[in-house]
């Protein structure tokens, strides 16, 4: 379990979904942590994600560690569901200060409807000819006690507006890093799986079929045996690097996104078959170019080789048909040995 916790590759051990569940929840049990939706994202990043970092964190927290402990931790890691829970947060906040702001709001009314009814009364007792001299002075000094509770509600009504709409500020901008970090990866930076299957789907949403959109699933040969032989810190750099290679691959209207562990997914918007297997040996061959790493084995140094699988987007109908394809493509490149594999009907039928 330590082990795992390290950061085991998550290929390394092939297991069912009821395996993985049960391990998961063994060690929630064995670290007497709540049965939140949350944590058992918490934990299961641990045990078989790539962030060997998170899994000493939790280690270090002790057994039976506190929910605000565990939250504060899922957010430091960008785990999902901790940042949704920090929008939550940050709507209740904001709910609460408008009411706030509201209720003072009303209170200042409360304070000119006095002064008015107060002016009311001193305007009748003027016009009444029975009113005496000491009936107008007591209802001045009435007056004047009116206008310095409603000078001093009004500063203080000011004051708690500013305040307010600071703390509105506040947590507008926390609600808005909240969002970011659900789509953005925490590693390499690059938008993650939620926001690609949020990009793809706009495409099909549009009012315009994604006619001339490529869609690239590229995947990094033989990541695992990276990792566990140079370690994970290593295959941490490596990531990085490739993000900052794949970051200045594209134009202002593409896309990329670090979609698992060592998967990204591209959008090319506006090419071709032909121009989206150029895009994608140009990637390759800066991948190669750009990407080595010291070798315990000899001298030299040994170059990092990705295979790519990709389709038109434009032939899918649905977003889920467009992943599948572009998977295939992917899984045939992979299995032939082949750098880049497009996706045909063909292929489709080859692999029924």
């Amino acid at each position: 379990m330590q082990k795992l916790l390290a950061g085991e590759p998550a290929r390394a051990i092939t297991r069912t979904g009821a395996e993985t569940l049960q391990k998961v929840a063994q060690q929630m049990t064995r670290l007497n942590v709540a049965g939140l939706p949350r944590n058992y994202e918490l934990v299961h990043e641990a045990l078989f994600g790539h962030m060997p970092d998170l899994g000493r964190d939790l280690l270090s927290l002790g057994n039976q560690p506190s929910q605000s402990a565990l939250d504060e931790l899922g957010l430091r890691y960008r785990l999902v569901g901790h940042c949704g829970l920090a929008a939550e947060t940050a709507q209740a906040d904001t709910a609460r200060i408008l009411r706030m702001l509201s209720e003072q709001l009303a209170l200042g009314l409360g304070h000119k409807q006095t002064f008015v009814r107060a002016l009311d009364t001193i305007g009748r007792s003027m016009r009444d000819e029975n009113s005496g001299l000491a009936d107008l002075s007591g209802e001045l000094d009435f007056l004047n006690a009116s206008v310095a509770d409603l000078m001093t509600s009004e500063a203080e009504m000011a004051l708690r507006l500013k305040e307010g709409l600071a703390r509105l500020d506040t947590t507008d901008r926390a609600a808005a890093a909240a969002r970011t970090m659900v789509l953005r990866d925490r590693l390499t930076g690059l938008p993650n799986r939620i926001a690609f299957a949020r990009k793809l789907d706009e495409l099909f949403e549009a009012e315009t079929e994604p006619n001339g959109t490529a869609l690239l699933f590229v995947d990094i040969d033989q990541f695992s045996q990276i990792n566990q032989h140079y370690g994970q810190v290593a295959g941490n750099r490596l990531l990085k690097r490739l993000a900052a290679i794949f970051r200045k691959s594209i134009k202002k209207n593409d896309f990329v996104a670090r979609i698992g562990g060592d998967e990204f997914a591209f959008l090319f918007d506006d090419v071709s078959a032909a121009a989206a297997m150029a895009i994608a040996e140009r990637l390759r061959a800066s991948v190669e170019n750009g990407v080595t790493f010291a070798t315990s084995d000899g001298p030299g140094n040994s170059a990092m080789t990705i295979s790519i699988g990709f389709t038109m987007v434009g032939d899918a109908g649905t977003p889920q048909l467009a992943q599948s394809q572009a998977e295939l493509a992917l899984h045939t490149a992979r299995k032939a040995r082949r750098p880049i594999v497009a996706y045909t009907a063909e292929l489709a039928r080859h692999a029924a």
